[in-house]
């Protein structure tokens, strides 16, 4: 037999002690838990799991321990009940200290299921009362990782990300103007003084060597700027 309380839903003890703290009977039976409409047919295992916390003796009976602490205003009353749990699970808390509150659902399942004998099943329940009663003193329960297919598409999609290929860069073809002479000259002008204003659209490779440049703009100058 589980030595460890255990239920399906365990949010049905969580609420239990949220009905407590506002209003703690002096004896707290499977009809009180009834009258909440909590865990239908399932009252023994919430009134089961109030006296391994001690907050009820073996009758029902409301404690000393258990009243000091449920009259305890927020705040305060994490701390007190988290003495509680720390209390009844001794064992765990033996093995693992205070790391104990943080374990994530799996290591608990496997501990109740090595120390009480339980099936998987069981013992993710046991698990599961354990982290509600570790969110009600105050601790934050860990969230399950993202599964490894999920790291592996991230990944996949970040390769592709850096393995494309950069854009080219087109550029700028060099605007060049030969001038033409200044419209006041005293002279008709001759073969020698026409000017004519060219522009030039020059589309460089973007991948060319030094060498390619250098041939085009010397052909440039021997063949359109000279005379």
């Amino acid at each position: 037999m589980a030595s460890h309380p255990y239920i399906s839903g365990s949010g049905n003890i969580t609420q239990m002690v949220g009905f407590l703290r506002k209003n703690f009977p002096a004896t707290v039976t499977s009809e009180t838990v009834k009258k909440y409409q909590l865990a239908p047919n399932n009252e023994s295992y919430v009134i089961n799991a109030l006296q391994f916390i001690k907050i009820i003796d073996e009758e029902g009976r409301r404690t000393d321990a258990g009243h000091d602490v449920f009259v305890l205003p927020d705040g305060e009353f994490e701390e007190g009940f988290k003495r509680l749990v720390k209390d009844a699970y001794a064992d765990l808390f033996e093995l693992f200290a205070d790391d104990a509150w943080s374990l994530p659902k799996q290591k608990l399942t496997g501990y109740f299921r090595t120390s009480d004998k339980t099936s998987e099943a069981i013992g993710a329940r046991q698990a599961s009362v354990f982290q509600a009663f570790a969110a009600l003193a105050g601790f934050e329960q860990v969230q399950a990782k993202p599964t490894n297919g999920t790291k592996a598409k991230s990944a996949t999609n970040a390769s592709k990300q850096v393995k494309s290929k950069p854009a080219k860069v087109k550029e700028s073809a060099p605007h060049i103007e030969v001038p033409t002479p200044q419209s006041g000259s005293a002279h008709a002008p001759s073969k020698k003084d026409m000017a004519l204003t060219v522009r030039i659209e020059i589309n460089l490779p973007a991948e060319g060597s030094q060498e390619t440049y250098d041939n085009i703009f010397r052909s440039i100058r021997a063949n359109l700027l000279n005379e």
